[in-house]
Parts: structure tokens; sequence; C-alpha cells
């Protein structure tokens, strides 16, 4: 049978990878061939892994020493690695986030890919509203290297809930895809972006309790009348990566079932349509987490 995905020894680092999506997308890929590079704090339990690597992704000195062990060509980067900023202060949330997706791309993976590599981010739906909030984030993602973005954001530490990072997050790391995909894309390199709905993952009482309890979070599931499995997410990951999606690059793919097509028709209200660094509605905010 004919190796339509293409994985096969194809060198592939994943972040995030011992458990929910990311766990999901490494048995994948290691059942399609590919030499897998883990990145995760916690060990990664899939058998047959090139090598599992502890990685802080919120600092950038745990980066450095965990990209000395990975070899210096990388056909494809899974940034699955994510923080709900339930359970992690505002900087920890957000460089994990995006800061560490930036600098990775920027300080290895231009140097290390060459024409045909793949890069997928894995955002949120969360991060649906980049473009109608792209002056909260320009200056975060054209910031010129991690200490720079992280005094961008000095202000937001003290002043918003740690959640409010992840929407920020979220945005700014899908604003950065799409333009990525236009800077690499003159190399012959795609870049595309998963946006996740409500899934259940090992965060899942963490969005809960972000969401307004369990019902709540059912209700951002879209038509499905359930949470995502996480292999639902690893399988679009894991083909926009692949040689079956080699004509595809730039893309938000929003993996919801049909949760933003209703919104978008004005069948849902979307609550997300909010500034992520309003310090008025983050002080409002903060206050209502207080009383909860």
């Amino acid at each position: 049978m004919k190796d339509y995905f293409g994985y096969q020894d194809k060198v592939c680092l994943v972040t995030g990878a011992s458990s929910g999506m990311g766990k999901a997308t490494v048995e994948m890929l290691v059942d399609l061939g590919a030499k897998v590079y883990a990145f995760d704090l916690n060990p990664c339990p899939v058998e047959g892994i090139t090598e599992f690597i502890t990685c802080d992704l919120s600092k950038k000195e745990n980066i450095d020493e965990a990209m000395k062990k990975v070899p210096s060509h990388i056909d494809c980067f899974f940034g699955i690695a994510g923080l709900s900023g339930s359970k992690t202060d505002y900087r920890t949330t957000f460089n994990c986030n995006f800061t560490a997706n930036k600098y990775l791309t920027e300080e290895y993976l231009e140097k290390r890919m060459e024409s045909g590599g793949s890069v997928v981010f894995v955002s949120s739906t969360a991060g649906l509203h980049w473009k109608t909030y792209m002056k909260e984030q320009n200056k975060v993602v054209h910031a010129s290297n991690w200490d720079e973005v992280n005094r961008l954001i000095d202000g937001l530490v003290k002043a918003s809930p740690s959640t409010f990072a992840y929407i920020y997050s979220k945005r700014c790391l899908s604003q950065y895809s799409a333009e990525l995909a236009c800077k690499l894309g003159k190399k012959g390199i795609r870049v595309n972006n998963v946006m996740p709905g409500s899934t259940d993952t090992g965060m899942k009482d963490e969005f809960e309790k972000m969401a307004g309890g369990a019902e709540a979070l059912l209700k951002e599931a879209g038509l499905a009348l359930r949470l995502a499995r996480s292999e639902e997410m690893a399988s679009p990951i894991v083909f926009l990566n692949s040689e079956m999606a080699s004509f595809i690059s730039g893309v938000d793919l929003c993996v919801d079932f049909a949760d933003n097509a209703l919104k978008e028709l004005k069948l849902k209200k979307d609550i997300e349509k909010v500034p992520a660094t309003n310090r008025l509605i983050l002080m409002m905010a903060k206050k209502m987490m207080a009383k909860h």
C-alpha cells in the first residue's frame, strides 16, 4: 500500500507529547513510521518514540538545552503544548502557549528545516478572533526576541487573570501562524494552525472551571452534544503536517463540530469576542473570579 501520509523516517518534534492531543499525535506518528522526539515535563508513555526530552517550555534556557538533543534536520514540528492559566501564572501560561513557539521557530526551526518541511501550531477556538484584535497583538507577535515579549506583557501580568493569558496567547499564536506561513512559504515550508474546540483531555477540569461548569463547557462543543476525544484533534493535526496536505498552508482549521459556524450565522452568542488586554474588562473578570 502506498504511504500517502509520508511520515516514514521523518524527524518529528512534538511538544506537549505526554498527554491529551500531544500523546494521541505521537501514537499516530509512531504508527506511521516517524522518528519522534517528544518534549514534555512528564515522561511520554508511548512506545516506539525515538527520544523523550524533558522540557519546560515556559523557560527559554530549558528549550535551549532540550534542542541540543534534537537532530540538526527537522522535517515536521507539532507545537501542541499549552496551559489553560487556571493553575499557572500569567507569564508562565503566555510563554508556554506563545513565546515558546515563536522562539523555537525563529531560533531553531528556520535553521533546521528545508523545503518540504511543515509546521502545525495548536492554538484554540479561543484564538478565532485574532483578526479582529490585531492591534492588541501586533507588538507581541513582531517582538524581536523572548525578553521583548516578556517586557511587552509586563503590565498584563499584574493586572490580568491568568486565564486571560490563555485567550491572548492563542490569538497571538494564530496571527503568528498566518504571518509565518507567508514568510516560510517562500522557502517551501508549510505552516498551519489547528483550533480545537472543547476536548476531553487532562485539562478538562480546568476548562470546566473557566467555562463555568461542565454543562457550559459542553455548550462550546458545537452540535456534537459531547466533548471531542483527543484522537479527534490529533487526526487533523497529523493530516496537516503530512504529504496529504502538501498544498495546504496558512490555514486556521477550526475543529469544533460547527460551533463557530453557529456563531458566524448568529445562531449562537459569541462570548469570546472581547478584547484580551482591555484593562476594564480584565479588572471586572478578576473580581468575578475572586467571588468564585
